[in-house]
């Protein structure tokens, strides 16, 4: 119980440190505020901020970072990493868009979305992500390591226009709810479009 609680504590310091950054960063802008006062604002010593993040960056960027490799390394016995990869945004697209905090999520966007450091990590985090799924898929599938990456960028790109259009819709009014809903289809026709390619019956014109 007694460690049950200390991981409770944790969780509760490390999202007080992520909303006073954000904070900071929407109302001063990234650039202008420095670690010491993020941890100032959030309360705790500056080392302490930086047992929970790295770096500055990780303080918006950490909570955006997808690990895609560990989907497919730990996936189930059988199953292949498409299956557990479209079974890992089902379930988001189901459950994890009920405790969502809508306004902390576009706060972050429009945090990143101002700052060009931070555009360059999230372009940097994203490309090591591929890497990583790179490599997961590469015992999976048949060449030289080209097929792997060639898709995991199909992965990827996939993901992010997922991502794209949920918040599209969020931002046009769409109620969380029924954002989640259609998020779950369209989750559906991605991972058929990258298992079938456009002979999917989703990926055809009528």
């Amino acid at each position: 119980m007694m460690a049950g609680l200390r991981e409770k504590k944790k969780e509760q310091t490390r999202r007080r440190i992520s909303e006073a950054a954000l904070r900071l960063f929407d109302e001063r802008g990234y650039d202008a505020v420095t670690i010491a006062e993020v941890a100032e604002a959030a309360g705790v010593a500056k080392v302490t901020l930086l047992a929970y993040f790295s770096c500055k960056d990780s303080l918006v960027l950490d909570a955006v970072k997808e690990d895609l490799a560990a989907i497919v390394v730990g996936r189930e016995e059988g199953r292949s990493p498409l299956d557990a990869l479209r079974e890992h945004y089902r379930r988001m697209a189901s459950n994890g868009t009920g405790g969502m905090d809508v306004e902390e999520l576009f706060t972050r966007i429009r945090v990143i979305s101002s700052s060009p450091a931070l555009l360059a990590g999230l372009q940097h985090a994203h490309a090591s992500q591929r890497a990583e799924l790179a490599a997961a898929l590469a015992s999976t599938l048949p060449g030289d390591g080209l097929v792997a990456q060639l898709m995991a960028a199909q992965i990827s790109a996939a993901v992010t226009t997922l991502q794209e259009a949920f918040f599209h819709r969020l931002s046009t009014g769409v109620s969380l709810e029924e954002a989640g809903r259609l998020l779950g289809a369209d989750v559906d026709l991605a991972f058929d479009l990258l298992q079938h390619g456009f002979s999917s019956p989703q990926g055809e014109k009528s």
